[in-house]
This record gives C-alpha cells, structure tokens and sequence, in this order.
C-alpha cells in the first residue's frame, strides 16, 4: 500500500507554495498531523478509476503518406464502424485531435503530448457512432488550439485545399481541410475564439459554433470553460443541421450543460425558409482595421439575397460588439494559463468527467517546454504576468463584462432574428515559410477573430456559411442567433444554399 504521508521537506515545500511562514516546530506539527490525515488517500488510490466505457472496436491507427494527405489534414487514420442503423449512417466523420477517442494517439497539435492515448470516447464521438458515423480519423489542430493559422502543429502546416501554400485558418485546421477536400462527409471541429468558423470561411465549408453548453465538452481539452465549444463542420447546410440533432443534448457529465434544453428537428425547422425572418446587419462586424472591403462587400450583397427570398433585412448597431476581443483576451489568457497550463482548475468541473490519465500526460509539459508554440508562450506570459500582479482581477472583470456583452446581443436580438456580419474580415493569407522569424510567426497565429471571439464570450449560437470567392478563396458570412436558436441560423443558411452556387459568387 502506497504511503502519502509526507515528509517534513515535503511539507516545507507546500508551506513554500503557499506563502505561510512556519518554523522548524510548526513543520513537525503538521507534519504529524497529515500523516494522520493523509490516510484515506491509500484507500482512494485502491478504487479504480469510474469513466464513460468505450463499445465500438477499433482498429489501430497508422499515420497516412504524404500522397493520401496532400494538405497535411489527418493526424491519425483509424475506422471505427458505428451502430448499423442511425441518421449519420453511412457518412464518414473526422475528429479533431483535442477530442478524446479511446486507443487512438491525441496530440492536441503539442509535441509536449506525444504517446499519449487517452482510454475513453468523448460524448461527442460517442454519439456520432450511435448515430451508425464510421470515423476515419483524427485531424491536426494547432498547439494546444491556440492558434488562428494552420502552422503551428509539429507535424507541419495544413494547407488550404483552395490554395495551396495558404492558411485553412486555425484551430479546427485539419477538419476544415478535410471536409473542403472531401476526405471526410463530416468533422468535429472545436471553437474558443473562432476555431471552427475561421477555418470553415477560409475553406468554403459550414461550421457552427452552437450556443454555448449545448454540445457536450465532455472528454475533450480546455481552454476556458466559459469559452468551450465543440460544433459541426460540414459541405452542406442539411448535413451540419442533422449532424447537430446528434450532438446536442445534455449528457449529465458536463456542467456547461446545466441548462440545455432536448434538441428539436433543425432539419425539420430550416425548411421554412426565410420569409418573415428579420435579419440584421451588424454595422460593427465591417470596417475593422484589417477588414478588406472587397469580404465586407461579399458579405452585403449576401445579405440583398436574403431580401430576394422574402426576409426583412435592416442595419443595426451594438456598439458593446467592439469591447469582445477585449474581454476574450482576458477570459483565454488567464484562463488558458492557469487552467490548461498549470491545471489549477480542474477541467471536468463539479461532477464532471475527470480524466487522470490525460492530466498525468499534459503535467509533464515543463520537461518540453522548448516544443511550446510561440502563440503559447506568448498567452502563458501575458496570462501568467496578469494573474500574479493583478490577482485575477481583470478575469473577473472580463467575466463580469461577458453578462453586459450577452445583454447588448440579446436586446438586439429581441428586435431581429438573426445578426450578419462577416465570419472574419480578412481572408486566407499565405502560410509563413519554414524557418521564418518569430515574429511573422505569432502575426499569422494571431489571425482576425475580432467578429468570431464575440460570441464566445457570450456563448450565442454563430454560423460561417460561405458566400462567395474572392481570387479563387472563399469567404465566409456568419449568421448569429438568440439562445438555442441554432433553427433560424439554418433556415437562413439553407435559403442561402439553395439559391445559389456560392463559388460562383
């Protein structure tokens, strides 16, 4: 049996970490007294783990040629069958590698991880193989998912299926690449700033980051808890709306989850069209200073179409929409730091999911702290600096300013059924060049997410659809909806679909 009592040197060193100034006597004090207490933890260490049980087999992953992976996509390729019968049965899926799947390696785009296998199915994986998916891989993310270009991971750049040479736009970097491809129906794409839809603008593809808590995080890695979202990426608008019918739903493992609602039939939903919808016109999603008016005027003349097909289309303003990147900033590089980082919260939150193993793996990431992102290092600093000077006052204050910023969508929101504005306001740029310098490194992680950051701040359903090209690129629209709306957001999407091939736009 395992003994956890601690030694007076250990207990010193706690005393240390936690800035209370004991002397020689008090060490041997409470030493004595945690070696009683202690106890119980050689019972605990006797328990096995409690964790969700994988069903499907699997076979072994391999690592695909560069000939089978001409953008650098897939981390991994595996076939795991799901159930015979289901609404995805038939369709291929890929996963994003933040996501568990049990027996397969996960990296989350970090050497730091390498040799990890995590031994359970996230909720999401698990549902998707319910619904009769067959998996057929993991795709590359950036570093720890904190990046909005696609070279950060250590196994190489992922290029833009339209281009290539080009960003795919990040973190969601691999799914995005192989949904334009066609190397999979479907992906699983994981969103804390826009990680899902920057990527689906850049690569012409349909993602949906859903309002905030209604997919399960369960078994996939955090950035910030109130930043979270794992959401669908697809070709069509039909298969991202079927797609979230099986995803959505409280799985009573996640505590983001304490208030979504059963899912409805999107499918059944979008096929209203758009007649009657009033959609609005966010006049502080254009004319940022990156914008290049040539997306902004893409992203207008979408919003005549929907006029065309019988919506009411008016321009609306919410001044609150510039303060988003700012509360973002805090919220992630506090809470990256000392969550993800240095694990001083605990991801799987009251009742939830806790997975050891992964932990046990992330926690030796100091021994390869050179292998960290400069993006990374970057938040770590700033986030770290933050903390230890300012106390988590401004994470605080940011989250405080999340409500105020929920409040101003949700007031405009109440007078228009959906908001448009342009998913990012620049397009795809070229990948930076094998040994560039640090700097052009961390400008194109930094990527434009001031529209996208928004909305996970207030955690509002947010849809990129693509709506047009610009020099053989695509460019996305994003379509944002009350709470638990994800309905509206895809009558407008489908209406859009089916009126026109968007390529030709």
């Amino acid at each position: 049996m395992v003994d956890f009592a601690p030694s007076a040197a250990e207990i010193r060193a706690a005393a240390n970490d936690l800035r209370l100034d004991l002397d020689d006597a008090d060490i041997g004090f409470y030493q004595s007294i945690a070696a009683i207490a202690a106890q119980p933890y050689a019972r605990l260490a006797q328990e096995p783990d409690h964790l969700p049980v994988s069903v499907y087999p699997r076979a072994a992953a391999r690592r695909p040629s560069a000939e089978e992976d001409p953008n650098n996509a897939w981390y991994v390729k595996a076939e795991i069958l799901g159930a015979e019968t289901g609404p995805l049965h038939g369709k291929t899926v890929a996963i994003k590698d933040n996501v568990c799947v049990a027996s397969l390696p996960m990296m989350n785009g970090s050497a730091t991880l390498d040799g990890y296998r995590p031994e359970i199915d996230a909720t999401v994986v698990t549902r998707l193989l319910d619904a009769g998916a067959t998996i057929i891989g993991k795709t590359h993310c950036e570093h720890f998912c904190l990046s909005a270009g696609s070279h950060t991971n250590p196994c190489g750049p992922t290029h833009n299926p339209y281009r290539r040479g080009y960003t795919t736009g990040g973190s969601s970097s691999g799914s995005a690449a192989a949904v334009a491809a066609g190397e999979a129906d479907l992906a699983v794409g994981g969103d804390q700033g826009g990680s899902i839809r920057a990527p689906a603008a850049y690569c012409g593809i349909y993602g949906l980051k859903p309002t905030w808590g209604l997919v399960s995080y369960t078994g996939a890695m955090s950035i910030d808890p109130t930043l979270d979202h794992l959401g669908p990426m697809t070709r069509t608008v039909e298969d991202n709306a079927i797609m979230l019918e099986v995803l959505a739903g409280p799985d009573g493992l996640d505590p983001r989850q304490a208030a979504a609602p059963v899912a409805p039939s999107y499918v059944e939903a979008m096929k209203r069209g758009v007649r009657g919808l009033r959609i609005g016109v966010l006049a502080e999603g254009f004319g940022h200073p990156d914008s290049k008016p040539e997306i902004d005027g893409k992203v207008r003349a979408a919003a005549n179409r929907f006029v065309e097909r019988g919506a009411e289309v008016v321009e609306i303003s919410i001044p609150d929409h510039a303060l988003a990147p700012a509360i973002w900033l805090a919220i992630s590089a506090e809470g990256l730091t000392s969550g993800l980082m240095l694990a001083e919260v605990r991801d799987g939150g009251p009742r939830g999911v806790h997975l050891n193993s992964l932990r046990e793996a992330h926690a030796r990431w100091p021994e390869r702290g050179a292998a960290l992102s400069e993006s990374l290092k970057t938040m770590m600093l700033l986030g770290r600096h933050m903390t230890r000077h300012h106390g988590g006052l401004f994470y605080g204050k940011a989250q405080n300013l999340s409500r105020r910023l929920r409040a101003s969508y949700d007031q405009a929101l109440a007078d228009v059924d959906l908001l448009l504005l342009p998913t990012t306001p620049s397009g795809p740029d070229p990948l930076p060049p094998e040994g560039a310098p640090r700097e052009l490194e961390l400008l194109a992680a930094r990527g434009f997410l001031a529209n996208t950051c928004a909305f996970n701040v207030s955690g509002h359903p947010a849809l990129s659809a693509p709506c047009g090209m610009i020099d053989g690129l695509p460019v996305g629209m994003m379509l944002v909806g009350k709470w638990y709306d994800e309905a509206s957001i895809y009558r407008a999407a489908l209406a859009f679909e089916q009126a026109s091939d968007w390529r030709s736009l």
